[in-house]
């Protein structure tokens, strides 16, 4: 039995990776900031709900102590919380803005990973799968082909471009697991307005990396 536990997994890319990982037979442990709507979540799902502060040391410290308690170990982390951030002229932007973006969608990878990491180390074929972004390329946001160029969201894409390069360090340097980044693309979540295609699409990639083998990539950036 594949154990796995997701960061923010009350809502949208989260809940329906969380649904389909139940489907695929992983025991699911939710992990939700607001107690309420994670207890929800978890309900609707039979799975479990773990409190999780990302930008919280105590909170993260706490949460890796729960699941030590109750499941042991784990085989997949799935470090999926995020925020959009301000959006707006960019010259309106402070630098407490882009630090309020970091600390959850950087800081938080690197504080989840370091809590969890113990109990990802007890597992015989561990995964790490980082939701990332196609807005983090430098690639994607310069070619007028792909829709990431037609947005300009400075905060976001700054955190998302940090996730990846992370994702590719944290590969080589984690040489007993596998650490990917996956790019779910546009999808009608509550930080695109309901603009995009829908979650179950969206989730495809981070569920295809939640469930490779132990021969599977690390060190990658995959799309749908």
């Amino acid at each position: 039995m594949t154990t796995t536990f997701i960061t923010g997994a009350n809502k949208s890319l989260g809940l329906e990776t969380a649904r389909r990982l139940v489907e695929a037979g992983h025991t699911v442990v939710v992990g939700a900031r607001d107690p309420e709507r994670g207890r929800a979540a978890a309900a609707s799902l039979g799975a479990r709900l773990v409190r999780i502060d990302v930008t919280d040391d105590a909170s993260v410290e706490a949460a890796a102590a729960d699941v030590a308690a109750h499941e042991g170990a784990i085989d997949v982390l799935i470090n999926n919380a995020g925020v959009l951030g301000r959006v707006g002229p960019v010259e309106e932007y402070t630098a407490a803005d882009m630090s309020a973006v970091l600390d959850v969608n950087v800081v938080g990878v690197v504080r989840v990973t370091h809590a969890f990491l113990p109990l990802l180390r007890k597992s015989s074929h561990p995964v790490i799968v980082n939701v990332s972004s196609g807005m983090g390329s430098f690639g994607l946001t310069q070619d007028p082909d792909r829709v990431e160029s037609q947005y300009s969201l400075p905060l976001y894409a700054a955190s998302k471009a940090a996730v990846t390069m992370l994702t590719t360090q944290y590969a080589r340097e984690l040489e007993d697991v596998k650490v990917n980044a996956a790019d779910p693309g546009q999808t009608a979540t509550d930080f695109t307005g309901g603009i995009g295609r829908g979650v179950a699409e969206g989730a495809e990639s981070i569920v295809a990396l939640a469930t490779i083998g132990p021969n599977g990539p690390t060190g990658q950036f995959i799309d749908r």
